[in-house]
């Protein structure tokens, strides 16, 4: 029986049926828009094309062909890949190579991120000169041993430095006394007999004097700029702590009038300066009435003085002034005095800048006690110290309160120097000098210490004509020879110094081993001055309006000479007196006459320099001055310690007051002196340095202005390269002068020197006569119980 046929079956019979080979054909030969129809639709459509087509025909909805890439040909595959290859065998050498280069060579890391900070200095990389701190034990006079520095060769040693030291060799001090011959005839016929001074009013106690040693410690190092010898000061002689500070109370105890201090160290022979004196008491010592009392004795020497000044405005006085009949009696001569004299001697007043809050240690009052004795004591009343005390709080009422005024007073000085001392405050100095124009330079007001340093100095000469000459001194300021000496020849020099070529003298360092004797110097001046130089240096001076037109500053000729008063440019800034210095003939035909033996208005210790063109920051503080086209001719002297005669101070009086004129401090005397013809003077004395500097760099650093002269460029030592100051003993900032102070005293400084040290080595040091700037607070070992 033949099985029962479905539907589908009923529908197939009726026509050919057509058979799948699956092995052929997969599901996915068929597109999706086709997998939707049902069977029997594709079997009509099947049995529809049977007659034309074969049997074993593929169907129209075959699967399309895929998208064919580019095939490279195995050619140039071959070398793309011989390149690639190629590339990393020279990769990996090139880091076998700088491997092996490190390991062997030692190649440095890269620079630390601070390698391009500044630089120190090149004179720090000098060394140092040890043979400063030589001792008693190895003095030697000067033509006998060879200094360590400079040398006749640069890099020269002093190899007799080095030479065994006799630790049982004594030496002995001798008094020194560079006054002139008192008792002389000559002298008593031109200025009278002097009359001895004392320290007490009884006339017991006797001024006693300093002592010093002949020769210099071994190898002692050579000043390397200015020179002792040149200005008269002695050379082959040095004092020790004792000898020189001795008299004043150093070495014995505070029982005996001592302070107390210098009881430790080497202290071999200091009995023997007590041999034949005996040391004083300084607790009963006056100094104001000691002064007082020389002055008295020694008055027939001097000018009569004038009637003592008041100001009208402060005494406000009826009418005219009523004149004194005290003069007379003041002045009349003592019974011991000769016949009146032809020739009478200058006074000066020495002004100690202090203030009123300023602790007198035990130092500062032996610096003090030696001023006075060696500069008034002994030498009759020539000079006059005074203080000059800066009340900095203004609301206090000493103007207007006399038991306030005497109250400050008293309390600003030590009782040993009390009646010396004279107040003075900045409100004071801007009621006096009313009217000028304030700039507030670096914040400061014109009136202020810092900017106007001289305004009480004018005032206090104005008030004073008793005195002829007026140092303006100060407190960090230190000698370790005699101070009369110094004084009184640095007069002398700048006296006999011809006014020709003197102001560009005045700009330049002395520097004996570079410029070679004076007469040298002098013309290497000349030359500068007059053919100028082709320094570098020159194309950082200030623009010029003589320059020519297509010229480089380099190819400069010279600077034109100063000749009488340079005259500010406004004819509005003039101010003309009857004492301003005109010259007697031409520059061409003086033959250096004109200023030999004429005083100096103005004596200063360090160069008379251009700023003009300088970096140094203080330059353009010119108060008063038509500056709309060119700023009026200016000078400077770095460090205020100077001299100024009556002359100059009452020109700087009235230039202040009638013309409203000021510039900052250590400008001000100089331009003054020179606006006004007057005679300005920089006395080149001896200045030390701690380092071997090479001579010739250290002359062109510190000369490193406009034509040979240290100022006049923004390549001057003064500004921003002040810092190659910082090893010398004379300026602001210089270390070596404190160094060598402390170590001279006998204590430790900078991990070197003291007690020990002495007693194993040469025994105390032993220094020649040097200026040193700054000294500031030295605290001394005080032994209140010590010996007597």
């Amino acid at each position: 029986m033949a099985p029962r046929s479905t539907s589908g079956s009923s529908r197939a019979s009726s026509g050919p049926q057509i058979k799948i080979d699956t092995e052929k054909y997969s599901p996915y030969d068929y597109d999706e828009e086709y997998g939707s129809h049902s069977e029997f639709s594709y079997a009509t459509s099947a049995s529809e094309s049977s007659a034309s087509r074969p049997f074993l025909s593929q169907s129209k909805y075959r699967r399309r062909p895929g998208v064919k890439l580019y095939r490279v040909p195995n050619s140039i595959m071959r070398w793309v890949c011989l390149g690639v290859f190629a590339g990393l065998v020279l990769f990996v050498f090139t880091l076998f190579r700088v491997t092996l280069s490190q390991a062997i060579f030692k190649i440095p890391a890269p620079p630390p991120p601070n390698i391009f900070k500044p630089q120190p200095p090149e004179w720090e990389s000098f060394p140092f000169l040890l043979r400063y701190y030589g001792g008693l034990r190895t003095l030697t006079l000067k033509n006998e041993s060879a200094p360590e520095y400079p040398g006749e060769k640069e890099g020269q040693d002093n190899s007799t430095a080095e030479e065994p030291v006799d630790m049982d060799r004594v030496v002995k001090s001798t008094p020194f006394n560079p006054y002139p011959e008192f008792s002389s005839k000559s002298y008593i016929e031109k200025y009278g007999r002097k009359v001895d001074c004392f320290m007490d009013p009884e006339r017991m106690v006797p001024v006693p004097q300093v002592r010093r040693y002949d020769g210099l410690p071994r190898g002692f190092p050579d000043s390397v700029i200015g020179s002792n010898e040149l200005i008269g000061l002695e050379t082959n002689a040095c004092y020790d702590r004792f000898g020189r500070l001795g008299p004043y109370g150093l070495g014995y105890g505070v029982r005996s009038g001592g302070t107390g201090a210098g009881l430790e160290g080497d202290r071999s022979e200091v009995d023997h300066m007590w041999e034949n004196t005996s040391p004083v008491d300084y607790r009963k010592v006056k100094w104001a009435k000691a002064q007082k009392q020389c002055q008295h004795d020694n008055r027939h020497r001097f000018s009569l003085p004038p009637a003592p000044k008041t100001d009208r405005f402060l005494g406000m006085s009826v009418g005219e002034e009523t004149p004194s009949g005290a003069e007379s009696a003041q002045n009349s001569a003592p019974k011991n005095a000769t016949a009146p004299t032809t020739t009478k001697l200058p006074r000066t007043a020495v002004i100690i800048r202090t203030w009123s809050e300023f602790k007198y240690d035990t130092e500062t009052i032996l610096y003090l006690r030696s001023l006075i004795t060696e500069l008034s004591l002994f030498s009759g009343g020539e000079f006059d110290v005074q203080f000059l005390i800066h009340v900095k709080d203004d609301n206090l009422q000493i103007w207007s309160d006399e038991d306030t005024y005497n109250r400050v007073l008293q309390e600003s000085l030590p009782e040993e120097f009390q009646g010396m001392g004279t107040l003075w405050s900045e409100r004071q100095m801007g009621l006096i000098y009313g009217g000028l124009e304030e700039s507030f330079a670096r914040n400061l007001p014109v009136h202020g210490v810092y900017r106007s340093t001289f305004m009480p100095v004018q005032y206090f000469a104005l008030q004073h004509p008793e005195y002829d000459y007026f140092w303006n001194w100060e407190m960090d300021a230190r000698y370790t020879g005699h101070w009369y000496d110094l004084f009184n020849k640095m007069r002398l020099w700048a006296k006999e110094q011809p006014r020709k070529g003197l102001w560009e003298r005045n700009s330049r360092f002395y520097v004996p081993s570079v410029h070679g004797s004076w007469e040298d110097f002098r013309h290497t001046v000349r030359v500068q001055t007059e053919h100028g130089t082709a320094s570098p240096n020159n194309m950082f001076s200030a623009a010029s309006k003589e320059r020519p037109n297509g010229h480089r500053p380099t190819e400069m000729k010279g600077d034109r000479p100063i000749w009488g008063p340079e005259r500010p440019p406004a004819e509005n800034d003039v101010l003309e007196l009857e004492d301003d210095g005109i010259p007697p003939t031409t520059y061409e035909k003086d033959k250096f006459e004109w200023g030999v033996g004429e005083e100096a208005d103005l004596i200063v210790l360090n160069p008379l320099y251009d700023p003009d063109g300088t970096t140094w920051l203080l330059k353009d503080d010119v108060t008063g001055y038509n500056k709309s086209e060119e700023a009026p001719p200016r000078r400077a002297a770095i460090i205020a310690a100077s001299r100024l005669s009556r002359k100059l101070l009452l020109t700087m009086h009235k230039e202040t007051s009638l013309k409203r004129h000021h510039m900052f401090s250590e400008m001000w005397p100089p331009t003054v002196a020179l606006h006004h013809g007057y005679k300005a003077v920089y006395v080149p004395h001896s200045v030390y340095i701690d380092r071997r500097w090479p001579t010739a760099y250290l002359e062109s650093v510190f000369n490193a202005g406009r034509n040979g002269a240290t100022g006049g460029a923004r390549t001057s030592v003064f500004g921003n390269r002040e810092h190659n100051f910082r090893g010398t003993t004379w300026y602001y900032s210089a270390g070596h002068s404190e160094n060598l102070w402390r170590r001279w005293l006998g204590y430790r400084s900078n991990n070197d020197g003291g007690e020990e040290y002495e007693l194993a080595n040469e025994g105390r040091m032993c220094l020649p006569p040097m200026l040193l700037h700054p000294i500031k607070e030295v605290n001394m070992v005080i032994d209140s119980a010590g010996r007597s």
